[in-house]
């Protein structure tokens, strides 16, 4: 498994201060989701990525008016291995992702679109929120139940990870209680992450954190030290 800091472009992340800071601690490797800005914005997004350290950007979020040439850009000079959507459900999905992507396009657990089976078979797999998927748990047992079924049975080839808070906020879309956070106050946010299998944890683990780049890669390392425990606590149980 491996963990990327990201550049995020919600209301609360200033992604010209990411890329600035990416190019300050001389970042090769980013992922990006450019979800919150159109096609216009997405332009002077690419432009200063171009100016900076960055070289590769392994995971990308799409955004539904995104052409092929644009997902053609950022394979061919960011290396870009995995991409993930949200559901059809959601958007509309170009029919032109799929004919030319669809092996390294996955479909997102998100609050309003339980995963479909069905729908996911004609992509590469899952792209799992974990931040997502441990809200489900605390708030909607069904839902979390099926859900774990499904990830039984598909392949999981991206993830996404933010914070699960201690006290309940309120969804600002659906004015629903919720604990996921894509805000780090704590590093004992992340500490849910333990409950589940590395069956869960892919190559392409992106940050969705509104942070600071550096308060990612001090996530990350916090993630990495916890993750190394459990896997020396089963090489012992095993010897």
């Amino acid at each position: 498994m491996k963990f990327f800091p990201s550049i995020t472009t919600g209301n609360n992340s200033n992604w010209r201060e990411k890329i600035k800071e990416a190019d300050f601690l001389r970042l090769e490797e980013v992922a990006i989701f450019p979800t919150f800005l159109d096609k216009i914005e997405r332009k002077s997004f690419y432009d200063l990525i171009e100016r900076s350290s960055i070289k590769r950007i392994p995971l990308v979020h799409l955004r539904e008016d995104m052409t092929i040439e644009e997902l053609d850009f950022l394979v061919d000079k960011y290396e870009t291995k995995v991409f993930n959507t949200h559901s059809s459900r959601e958007f509309n999905i170009e029919n032109q992702w799929i004919v030319k992507y669809g092996k390294m396009i996955y479909i997102e657990n998100t609050h309003s679109s339980p995963l479909d089976s069905d729908e996911i078979k004609k992509y590469a797999g899952i792209c799992l929120d974990f931040s997502h998927l441990e809200n489900f748990r605390i708030l909607d047992t069904e839902r979390y139940e099926k859900e774990r079924e499904i990830l039984a049975n598909l392949k999981i080839g991206c993830n996404h990870i933010a914070a699960i808070k201690p006290e309940f906020s309120s969804n600002n879309f659906k004015k629903e209680l919720k604990r996921d956070s894509h805000y780090l106050e704590d590093l004992s946010e992340l500490d849910y992450l333990k409950k589940y299998p590395v069956s869960y944890f892919s190559n392409y683990c992106a940050m969705e954190l509104a942070n600071k780049l550096e308060e990612q890669i001090n996530a990350i390392k916090y993630i990495e030290s916890f993750m190394k425990e459990r896997d020396s606590f089963i090489n012992k149980i095993v010897e």
